[in-house]
């Protein structure tokens, strides 16, 4: 008990199977976070400077950008440096702030989907309504309001953690998160509270999911009965779906590693699994909604040919 009061640093014992690769990893990371960086303020900026773009659903996507940009922040810059060197530590409340920043941008990958889905909802089954329901303030508002939620959430999870006295300094992953640092605690009784915010929360986005997939339920329900409806559902309703889609299936894989994960596991495969939604995602995303959405794929084109006449 005396000593958990002296534990101010973590090792991230998850780098111990880079090192033989760490040079190659740190190029492909390197450029894969130059990407993520390039495509997403690239579509912030698209939208931001041309006026057509200022819809709720453009809007909304500046804002899923935003977020994608906030949660790389939190894990690339330390990940990179730590790559290049031999001893892998993060500060206790570096970690806490780690955690922080990477799970509220993700509870927002779910959040604002929920809220592009509504936008969708509006636009084809009650397009009458839909000005008057899906004004560009409201959007920002409803947007915002929904990140500051997210945060608050993760935060009430992160203090909880905080609270915990800790028998360990290993971490066994490449980046903090709030179960494994729980997984430390020297009483497991301390823990039940714990347990019990991360059930609430994950029950909370699940939520979120199931509105999503009545949201898209009632789309197509209504789509089935209109050729224009349903081209505007390929238009623009497929990208939030493929985007949604590739988030639960990155982020279910990280979850199953958390809480089921087996030691016996290669780390190797226990570090992909927890580091892909912040790989897959965040490139994917801005490539499939930069395709898809005909206004910003004829804004990007019509920005290219000006730029090369």
């Amino acid at each position: 008990m005396n000593n958990v009061s002296v534990i101010t640093m973590f090792f991230l014992s998850g780098f111990n199977e880079t090192v033989s690769h760490r040079f190659v990893l740190f190029s492909l990371s390197l450029l894969c976070y130059c990407i993520i960086c390039l495509l997403n303020v690239s579509l912030i900026v698209i939208i931001i400077l041309h006026s057509n773009l200022h819809e709720p659903m453009y809007i909304l996507l500046c804002v899923f950008c935003i977020n994608a940009l906030y949660g790389t922040a939190g894990f690339y810059p330390k990940f990179l440096w730590d790559l290049l060197s031999d001893v892998h530590l993060i500060s206790y409340y570096g970690c806490l702030i780690q955690t922080q920043v990477i799970y509220s941008s993700a509870c927002g990958e779910l959040s604002i989907p929920a809220l592009m889905a509504y936008d969708r909802y509006v636009a084809i089954c009650q397009p009458l309504k839909y000005h008057s329901i899906m004004s560009k303030q409201r959007v920002i508002r409803f947007a915002w309001f929904l990140w500051f939620t997210n945060f608050c959430i993760v935060s009430v999870n992160t203090f909880l953690t905080s609270r915990l006295k800790l028998c360990s300094p290993y971490i066994s992953r490449l980046f903090c998160v709030n179960w494994s640092i729980v997984q430390l605690a020297c009483f497991p009784a301390q823990t039940a509270i714990n347990a019990i915010s991360a059930n609430i929360t994950i029950s909370i986005y699940f939520l979120y999911g199931v509105f999503i997939v009545w949201s898209y339920l009632y789309i197509i329900q209504t789509c089935v009965r209109s050729i224009e409806n349903r081209a505007k559902f390929m238009q623009t309703c497929v990208p939030h779906l493929v985007s949604l889609f590739t988030f639960a299936v990155t982020k279910l894989l990280d979850i199953i590693n958390m809480r089921l994960g087996s030691k016996e596991l290669p780390q190797t495969l226990q570090n992909f699994a927890a580091i892909e939604f912040l790989v897959i995602p965040p490139i994917m995303n801005p490539l499939i909604y930069g395709f898809k959405l005909t206004k910003i794929r004829k804004t990007i084109c019509s920005v290219v040919i000006f730029k090369t006449k």
